[in-house]
Parts: structure tokens; sequence; C-alpha cells
């Protein structure tokens, strides 16, 4: 029994660890069940809140609640079953939270225009799963889940979370590193959102988070505040596709320059993991391909020498383990 706690920790430790990173604050009490509000149709009494998360939207003023179920499973128990019954048991979870007085007193701040989402964080705690996690939630119908109109679940699977978990590390190596590469503390970043036509982003500064949507995204772009001497902004793309084409990085350079962060004084960098051995050809012959198509060749065109100026590198991969005898050791 106790070293199934300490497993189920595991969970909960990564999870703190990962989305502090991305701004997300925690709220209210974890590990906590709360009266179901549905008990003919759910047929349970209470349900559970392993831990709420929250962060401001970017563009609207709203602030999102992530009600999670935390799972830290061995590999060979990772199935379809186990996923299928948590994600329906989640699904209740956010139906009742946003009709619950309880669940609402426990974790809503005052004040604020709420919207409650569900998060299912699937931490395999061995490393030994090397299956398609997305196939298991292929049988798994939206229309068959208990879940408002209008409401989300996300599911994280091992990959979404390796992946996210190297994310983290990178970013806190390079805080903690000296010369060009180094980050300024959390003070001095924030997560990009561009300025839409129609969504004008006015809470900027406040809304400094990763979002749910921009952590399921194809790529994560941090962008902080050069610190004296070099002054000016730094962009950071957290790149997850594999870099297998010319064009996807052309779109990306699009997306850059459409957003106005191909911009004097912005350094950018793109940081990958998981790519085919040719990514980095790829990325220079788009970078060549862009050139010719906006600038007809013209390397000393301003828009040229940004481009060129864009920084590629692949990130180390860590992966994050932790031992049930140390968690047994933390008495604090």
């Amino acid at each position: 029994m106790a070293e199934t706690i300490h497993i189920a920790q595991m969970a909960e430790k990564l999870s703190d660890e990962l989305f502090s990173e991305f701004f997300w604050e925690k709220v209210g009490p974890t590990n906590q069940n709360w009266p179901c509000e549905d008990k003919v149709h759910h047929k349970n009494e209470t349900h559970p809140s392993d831990v709420v998360f929250f962060y401001d939207e970017p563009y609207s003023q709203v602030r999102t609640y992530v009600n999670c179920d935390l799972k830290s499973y061995a590999s060979g128990t990772i199935n379809s079953s186990n996923v299928k019954g948590a994600v329906e048991s989640l699904a209740k979870q956010v139906a009742c939270a946003e009709k619950s007085d309880v669940w609402n007193k426990m974790y809503i701040h005052e004040n604020v225009s709420p919207a409650i989402c569900g998060l299912l964080f699937v931490y395999n705690h061995d490393g030994g799963y090397d299956k398609n996690f997305d196939a298991l939630l292929t049988p798994i119908k939206n229309k068959e889940l208990d879940l408002p109109k209008g409401s989300k679940l996300v599911v994280l699977g091992p990959d979404d979370i390796f992946w996210l978990d190297n994310v983290r590390y990178e970013i806190r190596q390079m805080r903690g590193s000296s010369g060009s590469d180094r980050l300024p503390n959390r003070a001095h970043c924030q997560y990009f959102y561009p300025q839409l036509m129609l969504k004008a982003n006015s809470r900027m500064e406040k809304a400094k988070a990763a979002t749910l949507e921009m952590l399921t995204s194809p790529w994560i772009i941090l962008e902080y505040k050069k610190q004296a001497p070099d002054q000016g902004r730094g962009v950071l793309i957290f790149y997850r596709r594999d870099g297998s084409t010319i064009q996807e990085f052309v779109y990306l350079f699009d997306y850059l320059r459409h957003y106005q962060v191909l911009a004097e004084g912005t350094t950018i960098a793109i940081k990958t993991l998981e790519t085919v051995p040719t990514a980095h050809s790829s990325f220079d012959k788009a970078v060549r391909q862009y050139i010719e198509e906006m600038c007809g060749g013209d390397e000393g065109n301003d828009l040229a020498k940004k481009v060129r100026a864009i920084k590629y590198s692949k990130m180390s991969q860590v992966v994050t383990q932790f031992s049930t005898i140390d968690l047994g050791m933390d008495y604090e």
C-alpha cells in the first residue's frame, strides 16, 4: 500500500514541476473528494479532484480552471480499459464541478469568469511504454461522454508528458546557463500570443501562461525581455513536428512574419527534440527557399537577414523518473 501511494505521488510531483514552468498556478486542496451532483446518472456519491490548476486566457476575460486526474501507470497497465474508464470518470467530474457549490467554494476565485475543463495526465513511471497511446483514445466517442456543451477534456499521454518535460528541462537549463543562450528569470518571460484582428490581446501582461491549446499544439513559443547589455526581445520556439519536410518550416516562417515576430531587435531560436535525421537539412533548405520566394534571393534584404539569423538546434533528451524510496523519505 505504501509503495502504491508513492507511485501515485510521482504524477503529482511531476505535474507540479511541469505546469509551474508554464505559469499555471495551483489552487485549493489536493486529493479532495466532493459530493456528486448527479448521483442517478453518475452512480457516484463523490468525485475526486487530484489537483486543480488555473491560468488566465489571453483573448478573453476568462480564467480557466483545470481539474486534473493524475495517473501514474507502469507500462504494462496502460491499456484501453484503464484509459477509457479514466476519461469517462473525468467527464463526470467536469459536469458536476460546473454546478457544484462545494467545488466552486474550494477552487474558484471571486469576481472572475471561470471556465472549467478536465485534464487526464497519464504518466508512465517506469519509462517502458512504447506503444501508440493515441490508439487507446480512438474508441472513446465524445458524444458518449457526460461532458457539458462547450466544455473540454484533454488527455496528455506518455509521449505528450515526455515532450513537455523536455521543454521544461530546456528552459531551466537555459535559465541557469551563461552567454547568449541564457534566459532571464521568470518575471521577464511570458508565452507568446499574437495580436489577432478580431481578438486583440488586451490581457497580454496578465495572461502569461501557456494554455492547454498551446501545450498540445505543434509549437510552444516563449518570449522574453533580454537583460542588459543586450536589451531587445528574444523568442524561443519549441518545435514538436519531426522536421521531415521543407514546407513545414516555410509555414513556420510565414507565421512568424505574419505576426511580426520577425522584427528588428528580436532574436529567434528554434528547439527540436524527436526529429528525423534530415531535419536540420530541411530547415536550411527552407531558409533558402523562403528567401528566394519572398526576397527574390536578395540576401541583403531585411527580411532575408532576419530569417537567416534564426538559430536551429536540437535539445538533449531527458527522462524524469522518481524513486519510491526517495519519495518515502520526503518528510517535509
